[in-house]
């Protein structure tokens, strides 16, 4: 349930998505995604503001499709 949390918040988000999109373009998948948890851990984000946890495999499934 968190990863599907995640993926609506990075997919609504357009401060998030740009992000995500920017990563996949770059970079494969499983980096894309832990490239991106690390930028939000250092901006102090570690939670979608309903309480769902980023993690790499919640980033990497809202980065399917990109």
């Amino acid at each position: 349930m968190a990863n599907r949390n995640v993926t609506l918040w990075i997919l609504n988000d357009e401060g998030l998505y740009r992000t995500a999109l920017a990563f996949t373009r770059r970079y494969r998948r499983p980096l894309a995604a832990r490239l991106m948890l690390d930028v939000l851990v250092e901006a102090g984000i570690t939670h979608t503001p309903d309480g769902a946890k980023y993690t790499v495999t919640a980033i990497r499934a809202a980065m399917v499709g990109l």
